[in-house]
């Protein structure tokens, strides 16, 4: 039976992939959001009628309301919705609605679930599997977020930032590894526990947990739920681990050992350990489910990356542009760790935190991650609907960096960086934005500017001919 959703918040990355699996399905979608943005434009030429800002009357006769965590009770519209006794659902809520007709996979953990899920995905794909896919960022091949398939599979990123992935109840779970985050959530590491520990529980009886076994804490927490699991990881001890690792011009290869027999190698086109890592989770599910090995390696050669995720924006007058989504000390550390790796020249940062909250728990770790640096600027930070905390700002927070740091830090509102960019970059350099806001927009700012120079530099030169 059709019915009429109406998503608030519709253009955020989690709240789209909803829309447009819904709208595959053929269900009647509207939605609302503060402004447009590529994912409204999408789903618009989809087939759903979206508004932009927030009324009450933009509901109009849903049958059902639909919001994520970025919308409060005080939201014109969810409230409009609770008036009329319109059923009202979180978003993990219908995604776990969704899944219950499949033979569900959910990929969750702290850091390297949108790479991972988008892996697999492409490799059920490869393997005729036609899985139904719901991924938290953009896939570089497709362009697209979820895909509606005709297979009993449905894989989806789940959430753990505000405890929702308890709404899921997966035959298979992969979990990339635990961390101290989304702390304007969680009380504490014993919240972040016994919140793991009840999602442990909810995997199917007869189904598979399958966890990265250098994670030591995410294993023993496991153990303790007394569910058996797979693992993947750089051990001999893993169920599924890499070996003979080489790194070589943002390009990743490494041999592959599944239960104990080596199973052949793989090559892909994009740099890093963590990578590594998402790639042998996948390999992992993949031996679980049964797929050939060799259609495995050829489908994570194929892997172009997610948007955000090392993305590169561009390359002008030797100057690469690299944008990452690394928001939390230990993804700032890997980023930063994969740019001094595969590039010799000088890796200039620019980081934007991400909440306030977040900034103020882990304000030691995020030094400590940035020190390093070749030359680092930090930007304001990224409220993400957050009040400010009095003392957590980027100025004190730079103060202290340049205490342990023996590179140039400095602090520059966002609107100045590109012209500072346009005064301090090098031939040779790798600039890479960091954070989960907007500070993206900086480096493609940057690449626009400067291919337009080069465009009226061309010109006076055809003129002067």
């Amino acid at each position: 039976m059709t019915k009429h959703y109406h998503l608030i918040g519709i253009g955020g990355i989690g709240m789209s992939t909803i829309a447009s699996l819904l709208l595959a399905k053929g269900q009647r979608v509207s939605g609302s959001d503060v402004r447009e943005n590529s994912s409204v434009s999408r789903l618009i030429a989809q087939g759903a009628s979206i508004t932009v800002g927030h009324n009450s009357e933009n509901i109009g006769d849903a049958d059902v309301v639909v919001y994520s965590s970025a919308i409060t009770d005080a939201n014109c519209e969810l409230a409009a919705a609770h008036r009329r006794g319109i059923p009202v659902l979180r978003r993990a809520q219908v995604l776990a609605q969704l899944m219950g007709e499949h033979t569900g996979i959910t990929v969750a953990g702290a850091h390297g679930k949108t790479t991972t899920t988008s892996m697999i995905g492409q490799m059920m794909s490869a393997a005729g599997l036609e899985p139904t896919t719901a991924i938290g960022g953009i896939v570089m091949g497709s362009g697209s977020n979820a895909a509606l398939g005709k297979g009993k599979y449905f894989v989806a990123e789940v959430d753990e930032s505000d405890g929702s992935f308890l709404y899921f109840s997966p035959d298979y779970s992969i979990i990339s590894n635990i961390d101290l985050e989304h702390l304007d959530y969680y009380q504490n590491w014993k919240h972040i526990a016994d919140t793991y520990q009840e999602f442990f529980q909810r995997t199917s009886a007869g189904g598979v947990i399958i966890a990265y076994g250098d994670d030591h804490r995410l294993c023993d927490l496991i153990r303790q739920s007394g569910r058996e699991f797979k693992t993947f990881g750089f051990s001999s001890d893993d169920d599924v681990f890499a070996t003979n690792i080489r790194m070589q011009e943002f390009h990743t290869s490494f041999d592959c050992v599944i239960r104990g027999e080596l199973a052949g190698q793989v090559e892909m086109p994009i740099p890093g350990r963590h990578n590594i890592a998402n790639a042998l989770a996948c390999l992992c599910l993949g031996s679980q489910l049964g797929i050939d090995f060799n259609v495995m390696a050829e489908s994570l050669s194929g892997f172009g990356g997610v948007q955000r995720r090392f993305e590169t924006l561009g390359i002008v007058e030797d100057v690469m542009v690299v944008d990452d989504y690394a928001h939390h000390p230990t993804e700032i550390l890997a980023t930063l760790q994969t740019a001094h790796e595969q590039h010799v020249g000088r890796v200039v940062g620019i980081f934007q935190p991400h909440r306030y909250s977040r900034l103020k728990a882990l304000w030691k770790e995020f030094v400590e991650s940035l020190k390093d640096v070749d030359y680092l600027i930090v930007t304001d930070v990224y409220a993400a609907s957050e009040n400010a905390i009095p003392g957590v700002e980027s100025a004190a927070f730079v103060n202290d960096l340049k205490k342990i740091s023996d590179h140039p830090v400095i602090y520059i509102k966002q609107e100045k960086i590109v012209n500072h960019l346009f005064k301090t970059a090098m031939p040779g350099d790798l600039i890479i934005t960091l954070g989960a806001g907007d500070v993206n927009q900086v480096g493609y700012e940057f690449v626009r500017k400067k291919r337009m120079k080069l465009e009226k530099q061309m010109e006076k030169i055809s003129e002067s001919k």
